[in-house]
């Protein structure tokens, strides 16, 4: 097949890194020069289109890949439109002899892939694709009888009896690379309009984040220094950088799982981290999670939209506008939720546990239907991900295949005052209780001579709870009940 006069098509997707990419890899050995190429599909059925944090990290992760294949003598060449006939006529514009790419696992660009192999191979073009996103891919790992997982921990144990993932590899040393034809139709990037104008909301994105191969290294490199050891206690805290923030740049591929998996292991083996094996351990569990849920995803297509659960169906959901927008907005009157609400909203993040309570908060709480929250998150989320999101947002509504038990309903008060002690992580995102005691700063409404030192005014400055606790509980409890 190596034919040194006609391009590979290097097609990339949610793998946008040198390093670690099977399918640039495996394009570089056969010595061909390399086309490559990113398509925006936003015309293909069945695609979700990202959401507007998603966008942002999108452009900046595009800019970045761009700039590191220039350095290479290369280049990267967006298209826009449904990615067949694009790389369809780009085919026969280049000569190309084959295309490359790294799967994905939704279920529509599953059938797009299919559907594009099938008329390249019918064309005598040869298509090749590798696994590019994850440590298992999702019909590798089954149970004894075959069938998929249902349940994270046995899962993850059948996973990691498969032994080490094989190691990340190195960029290749030698790239040559193919002129794009010039009647090719090919797109600036910021004709994508992937960055928000009037207004540009992205402020706050800016400050936090540097999307690209480059950002997820020195994020890595931090974690396991600073992160990782003390992680298995440190975790569940807000208020401390204990988490290791990889998880945008997992989404659109600057970083490999892999890559991730052999630097904590080297990390911790070492001494260059300080890291027990139990934090150690404990990380991998979470990006076992992750492998789960495309797991979930590969065998469940439709989590975003529907309860794996079936009886979840008859669950009597609130439709309450305002309530919804208050919890947006964060403006419940519950500290640790809105503060974790405003920095998703500030930074296109939140902090694992937070979003924990946030979610139980909107489904147990509000009784609000948990796909309006799947939502929410996938619009203003910078690692909104087709399968950690669904499947998280249903482990919390107790519908999905491992779930939390329906009559788990998180104490949002006692949750602050136990992962925020001092309100630490409160203050720096509701800077209006900023003076409030910590004691009193987990909740609000039970001050009273402290609210006037502090210059909280209940309802004017800072919201009344929108909900009262146990009254929430109980109806919650009620409406789950008629599901048993």
């Amino acid at each position: 097949m190596s034919d040194p006069s006609r391009p590979i098509i290097l097609w990339f997707r949610e793998d946008l890194r040198l390093a670690d990419n099977p399918a640039l890899h495996a394009a570089a050995l056969t010595k061909q020069p390399l086309l490559c190429i990113f398509v925006f599909d936003d015309e293909s059925p069945g695609l979700r289109a990202p959401g507007g944090a998603a966008r942002w990290w999108l452009h900046g992760a595009l800019a970045a890949l761009k700039a590191g294949l220039r350095k290479l003598g290369g280049d990267l060449h967006i298209f826009r439109g449904a990615a067949a006939p694009v790389i369809g006529r780009l085919v026969g514009e280049s000569g190309a002899n084959a295309v490359y790419w790294n799967r994905r696992y939704d279920e529509a660009g599953r059938a797009i892939d299919a559907d594009i192999k099938s008329a390249l191979k019918a064309r005598g073009i040869a298509a090749e694709s590798f696994n590019g996103a994850l440590l298992h891919e999702p019909w590798h790992v089954a149970g004894k009888t075959g069938k998929p997982f249902q349940v994270f921990t046995p899962y993850w144990r059948a996973a990691c009896a498969k032994g080490e993932p094989a190691a990340p590899l190195t960029v290749p040393r030698t790239l040559t690379f193919h002129p794009l034809p010039k009647s090719a139709a090919s797109v600036a990037l910021a004709a994508l309009q992937l960055e928000p104008h009037k207004p540009d909301w992205a402020g706050g994105l800016r400050e936090a984040w540097a999307p690209g191969e480059a950002g997820a290294v020195e994020a890595l490199d931090l974690f396991l220094k600073k992160g990782l050891p003390g992680y298995a206690a440190n975790r569940d805290r807000p208020d401390m950088a204990s988490t290791s923030r990889l998880s945008p740049f997992l989404h659109v591929g600057n970083i490999s799982p892999r890559q991730i998996w052999h630097a904590a292991q080297t990390a911790a083996m070492t001494g260059a981290s300080k890291a027990s094996a139990a934090d150690r351990d404990k990380f991998f569990s979470e990006l076992g999670w992750r492998e789960f849920s495309y797991h979930l995803l590969f065998y469940h297509p439709d989590l975003a939209t529907k309860n794996v659960q079936s009886r979840f169906d008859a669950l009597p959901w609130r439709h309450d506008r305002k309530a919804l927008r208050a919890w947006q907005r964060g403006l419940t009157g519950y500290p640790i939720v809105d503060a974790g609400m405003r920095e998703l909203w500030a930074t296109g993040w939140m902090h694992n546990r937070v979003r924990m309570i946030a979610a139980s908060f909107l489904v147990k709480h509000l009784l609000i239907d948990w796909r309006a929250g799947e939502r929410w998150f996938w619009d203003t989320l910078v690692d909104a991900d087709a399968a950690s999101n669904a499947a998280s947002w249903q482990w919390v509504a107790g519908s999905g295949a491992d779930a939390a038990p329906y009559f788990r309903i998180f104490n949002p008060l006692l949750q602050s005052e136990t992962f925020d002690p001092d309100g630490i992580y409160i203050r720096r995102w509701i800077p209006e209780l900023a003076k409030l005691p910590a004691p009193l700063i987990h909740k609000p409404w039970a001050a009273t001579q402290d609210l006037i030192a502090a210059g909280v005014r209940l309802g004017e400055t800072y919201p009344h709870p929108i909900v009262e606790h146990d009254a929430a509980r109980q109806r919650a409890l009620a409406a789950f009940d008629r599901l048993i």
